[in-house]
This record gives structure tokens, C-alpha cells and sequence, in this order.
């Protein structure tokens, strides 16, 4: 991991840490990024409780002269879950968190069995979340003195929110998940999925895509939290994002009704999800091309491919 002399501490910061879990294929997917803007050292979401030790030696072999803020896109364990580590390292810095996501930041309990639930055996790996002093939470308008926006994207989780500093978007998973498959920052030959909730609704992950597109100036770069950067046209990218959603609504609807199968019933829906699969490879290039990433990898995104069916099954159930 690269150190920033002294000379250098005054240039501004972007680092990518990966905190990769002991779950297949979960590397090069859940990170941390580092930054700096006017002086001040910030985190994009400090990811779980179980690499929060991995992050705090990390960031001290970058040789950071403090931990200023730390900004959460969303409360998700594998986002926000090791934010207590940080405070105990650096019990200076301020946390942002959306107003609707920081009583599960204070009392965590909720949120570990709803986590438990949903995640099962991946909340158990990710770790239990510990409580985030109500003091150390900062608000909107203390966070733009430091030259920092939030822009409010409740696609992905009501609470969820992007955040621009300087020249990078950093946008959490209101675009879904990215893969770069190891070509230029700027190759649009990219890896793009959508991450939807358990409770999907298309016209707010829509609305929150929309919102970043009419952001001025556009940001330079799209920081990901899983995973990476793009420094292309992003615009064209969120554009692209937008239109994978319809298109998985679309060809999952038709698909379950050609099939005879209701999508409430889960069951059925995951039974027929690797057809679901192989049907939306057919019709989306971008998600296609997870063909090109290493076996593990693919396993985890078909994993995680199944949440995000589920989610959209959960939509046309209720909108049948």
C-alpha cells in the first residue's frame, strides 16, 4: 500500500482500500475510499465490523495526518458496519449518516437482526455493528463547509445518499455494482449490475439515478463502492444504469408470466433464476460481460444477482 510522504500531504487524496471478506469471491468488491478535499481527510463508507482493524492499519500505513470526517452512503453492515472502529482510532472525526439511518448508528440492534435475516450467514461473517456515539454525527450544512454535498439517492435504501467532493461522485450502489474488468478508467467495455432492496420500487432508484445526472458540474470520476472508478462519461454510464433497470423489470415480468409463474411466490422465482439469468445475459450487454470475471467472482455476482431478482420480484408482486 503506497505511503504519502510529507511533501505530498498537501496534493489531494484518492485511494481505493479493499476489504475483501471470507466469503466466496468477495474481493475486489466491498472497499473504503480515502480522500481528501481542502485540507480535510475523509472516508467513503468504512465498510464491515470484521476488516474494520484491516482498514485502521491501512489507513495508518498511508501515513494520514488524522481522519477528518467519515461520510456513509448508507447504514448497510458492508458499508457503514466499522464507523465505530474508526472513532475509537480517531475519536475526532465527525460521521455523516441521512437523518432516517442514524438511530440504527446509535443503537445498532435493530439493524443487526434485520441484517441477520436478510444476510443470514453473511451478516455473521460481516460482524456484529457496535454503537456510534450520538456526539460524533454531523449535519449537512457543517458537512458543506467543508466543501462536501450530499445528493439524495433513496434507490437502493431510503436512507441512501451519494456524495460529491470536488471532482468525484461517490455513489454508494444508487448505480448498482461495477467492474472495470481490469481495462482503462475510461473503457465503456465495463461490468454493470443492478443491486435492488428487498423492497424495490423503480421510480425512486429512477428519481435517484436522475438526481446525479442533473447535478452541475458533473463530477470527473464515479467512485463505486463495489467497486472502483470510472473516469469516462459518466453521465452516459448513469444513463446506462437507468436504462438497465427497465430493461430487467421488463424481460423479469414477461419472463415469470410466459413461464406461469406469480412472483410473489419466492420459491418459484428463485427456482427459475438461472434462466432468469441467462435471459437477461442475452438481452443486456453490460451485465453480460461478467462472463469475463474470474470464476469466484462470477459465483458471488450470481449470488447477489438472485437479491436483486428477488427485489424486482417483490415490485411486480405488489404492482400485479
Amino acid at each position: 500500500m503506497p505511503t504519502l510522504p510529507g511533501n505530498k500531504m498537501n496534493q489531494e487524496l484518492l485511494h481505493l482500500i479493499d476489504l475483501d471478506q471470507n466469503l466466496p469471491g468477495q474481493r475486489r468488491f466491498i472497499s473504503c475510499w480515502v480522500g481528501s478535499l481542502n485540507g480535510q481527510y475523509f472516508l467513503v463508507d468504512p465498510g464491515p465490523p470484521s476488516t474494520g482493524d484491516f482498514l485502521v492499519s491501512s489507513l495508518e500505513s498511508l501515513n494520514l495526518p488524522r481522519v477528518d470526517v467519515v461520510l456513509l452512503t448508507h447504514i448497510h453492515l458492508d458499508h457503514a458496519g466499522a464507523t465505530s472502529h474508526i472513532l475509537e482510532r480517531w475519536p475526532a472525526a465527525r460521521v455523516f449518516c441521512q437523518s432516517k439511518g442514524r438511530p440504527h448508528l446509535v443503537d445498532p440492534g435493530k439493524l443487526w437482526q434485520g441484517s441477520l435475516s436478510v444476510l443470514g450467514h453473511k451478516a455473521e461473517v460481516y460482524g456484529e455493528p457496535q454503537p456510534v456515539p450520538e456526539n460524533s454525527l454531523m449535519n449537512e450544512p457543517e458537512l458543506a463547509e467543508n466543501g462536501m454535498q450530499v445528493i439524495k439517492t433513496p434507490g437502493h435504501a431510503p436512507h441512501h445518499v451519494s456524495f460529491v467532493c470536488g471532482e468525484n461522485l461517490f455513489l454508494g450502489e444508487s448505480a448498482g455494482t461495477f467492474s472495470n474488468l481490469h481495462k482503462p478508467a475510461g473503457s465503456v467495455d465495463y461490468y454493470l449490475r443492478p443491486a435492488t432492496p428487498p423492497r424495490f420500487f423503480p421510480d425512486i432508484a429512477d428519481q435517484s439515478l436522475k438526481a446525479m445526472l442533473d447535478w452541475t458540474p458533473f463530477p470527473e470520476r464515479l467512485c463505486f463502492a463495489h467497486h472502483g472508478s470510472f473516469e469516462g462519461n459518466g453521465r452516459v454510464l448513469l444513463e446506462q444504469a437507468r436504462h438497465q433497470l427497465k430493461l430487467w423489470i421488463k424481460v423479469v415480468g414477461q419472463t415469470l408470466k410466459e413461464a406461469g409463474i406469480n412472483p410473489a411466490h419466492d420459491s418459484a422465482v428463485q427456482n427459475h433464476a438461472p434462466e432468469l439469468i441467462q435471459i437477461l445475459r442475452d438481452a443486456d450487454p453490460f451485465f453480460a460481460r461478467g462472463s469475463e470475471l474470474p470464476k469466484d467472482i462470477q459465483q458471488r455476482e450470481t449470488d447477489f444477482t438472485n437479491q436483486t431478482l428477488r427485489g424486482m420480484a417483490g415490485f411486480l408482486a405488489r404492482n400485479n
